[in-house]
């Protein structure tokens, strides 16, 4: 059975790699594994003498339960540590639902949120619920959200803070949306890999694990602790049937975590407030820059602040912001994400605020913009 095309990913494997100045990247500024183990007091010998062989399925008991301390209803035994953090939405996917299951997703949203779950139950069994755009945002449509909702739903599909918009829910808006979700008996995929990634004056909101029994909720050190290479993600499942549901299908995929990134995500979590705090402070320093930069190009972008997380989605007002990405990054080596391949139109791209390569890589924007003539739609 075939699956959609990853665009997404597809994209970074074209450009990532090749391209000097990147605009667009999700993660945050991230650091060696020498600087990860000094930062946590680790000796670097000490990774010399991780054994290679198979580890537990559902992950180290020891990782298990520092990861649970970070929720208020978690146990370790409601953790499930992923080869990947990927993996977490096709075990979900392959655990929740049958093929004919309606499923709703927040859009738009990375692709594979979305191209999983219709690689299970069928594309036209996934409906999308879209963003508002407003004058100065963007706005979650629960009246919209409502009308979705039939008898043959089973999930809905969120991610938060959201990716692309930097959206995130105020604790009424969560309440509101558990109450669907309870309301309707559904199964709630919550998305967290940006958890914690709170700009200066947004109000935090709890983890869905601790405010949602139906809730599978995934998480990971990728973007929020800025480690992706890792590859370090877990689910919180809360109710037991579905937990080995999930245990079953991961059988057949990661069977079990790599011993190396479970011992580096022990180290990292020891030291996940100082990776936190410096992403935050790496990503309103990017944002500053941004705001000013838009400022000078009202006519060419339609620029909305985000409230929390790395990336922001941004309107370009050309014709194509593909053809536009694909020139700029042959002719000035400077890459911006088009949003088509997360489910907007082609007049958005996404923004990434978490490396600290931005400023650099916004100089090389404002030049190209400056020598050459953009149209405008």
């Amino acid at each position: 059975m075939k699956i959609a095309p990853f665009a997404t990913e597809h994209f970074f494997a074209e450009y990532e790699f090749t391209t000097p100045y990147q605009l667009c990247n999700s993660d945050c500024e991230t650091v060696t594994i020498a600087e990860l183990l000094a930062m946590a007091e680790v000796d670097l010998a000490e990774l010399g003498q991780v054994s290679l062989g198979y580890t537990e399925s559902q992950g180290n008991p020891q990782l298990r339960r520092a990861l649970a301390t970070s929720y208020a209803t978690a146990s370790p035994d409601d953790i499930v540590v992923l080869g990947t953090p990927v993996e977490g939405i096709y075990l979900a996917a392959r655990a929740l639902l049958e093929p004919d299951d309606e499923v709703i997703v927040l859009s738009p949203a990375y692709d594979a949120l979305i191209n999983m779950f219709e690689h299970v139950v069928g594309t036209s069994n996934v409906k999308k619920w879209q963003f508002q755009s407003t004058a100065t945002g963007w706005k979650l449509d629960f009246d919209a959200l409502a009308q979705k909702i039939t008898s043959k739903t089973k999930l809905l599909v969120v991610n938060f803070p959201h990716n692309p918009t930097g959206y995130l829910p105020t604790p009424d808006q969560l309440t509101q949306l558990v109450q669907i979700v309870e309301q309707h008996n559904l199964w709630l995929f919550y998305d967290e890999m940006y958890h914690g990634l709170i700009h200066s004056g947004t109000p935090p909101i709890p983890s869905a694990a601790d405010v949602c029994q139906r809730a599978v909720v995934l998480s990971g050190l990728s973007k929020t602790y800025g480690l992706p290479g890792l590859r370090t993600g877990w689910l919180v499942i809360q109710d037991e049937a579905p937990r080995q549901n999930v245990m079953n299908w991961k059988f057949y995929t990661s069977i079990c975590p790599p011993a190396p990134s479970e011992f580096l995500a022990l180290a990292a979590w020891q030291v996940r407030e100082q990776l936190r705090q410096k992403n935050i402070a790496q990503i309103e320093q990017n944002l500053a820059l941004a705001e000013q930069f838009f400022e000078r190009w009202p006519d060419l972008f339609g620029w909305k602040r985000p409230h929390a997380g790395s990336v922001a989605l941004v309107k370009m007002n050309v014709p194509s912001v593909t053809q536009f990405a694909t020139r700029m990054a042959a002719e000035a080596g400077v890459l911006i994400h088009p949003a088509t391949t997360l489910g907007s139109d082609d007049h958005h791209m996404r923004m990434g605020f978490g490396r600290a390569a931005f400023a650099t890589a916004l100089t090389q924007f404002e030049n190209y913009l400056q020598q050459n003539r953009i149209p405008l739609t």
